[in-house]
C-alpha cells in the first residue's frame, strides 16, 4: 500500500502565504508525477500544478506568477508553495501521486486526505 499525508493547511488573510507539504510512504519503487488539486464547495476538482519526476511543472493559469510547486525525490515529498492568496483560492487541497510500486509493474494514482484551505478577505 501507498499513503499520502499532506500538511501545512489552515486559514490565513488574503495576501499571505502557506506552503502545503505531501509524503508518500509504503511500496514505492519510483513515483512518477506528483501534484496538487483542489476542490471548493459546490465545484469539481481542478489540477492546480503538476510536476514530473524531471522538475518539470505546469500551473492551472489561476495561479501562475503565485504558487510554485517543488519536490525531493529522496524524500518522496510534494510541495506546494502559496504566495499572494486570494480567498478564490479557498478549497480543499489534495495531493496526487502516480505510483510504480515494483519494477516494470503498472502504475497507480494515489490521493492524499486533504488539507483546508481558507483565505479570508
Amino acid at each position: 500500500q501507498v499513503q499520502l499525508v499532506e500538511s501545512g493547511g489552515g486559514l490565513v488573510q488574503a495576501g499571505g502565504s502557506l506552503r502545503l507539504s505531501c509524503v508518500a510512504s509504503g511500496s514505492i519503487w519510483s513515483i512518477n508525477d506528483m501534484g496538487w488539486y483542489r476542490q471548493a464547495p459546490g465545484k469539481q476538482r481542478e489540477l492546480v500544478a503538476a510536476i514530473t519526476s524531471g522538475g518539470s511543472t505546469n500551473y492551472v493559469d489561476s495561479v501562475k506568477g503565485r504558487f510554485t510547486i517543488s519536490r525531493d525525490n529522496a524524500k518522496n515529498t510534494v510541495y506546494l508553495q502559496m504566495n499572494s492568496l486570494k480567498p478564490e483560492d479557498t478549497a480543499v487541497y489534495y495531493c496526487n501521486a502516480v505510483v510504480l510500486r515494483v519494477p516494470g509493474g503498472h502504475q497507480y494514482s494515489y490521493w492524499g486526505q486533504g488539507t483546508q484551505v481558507t483565505v479570508s478577505s
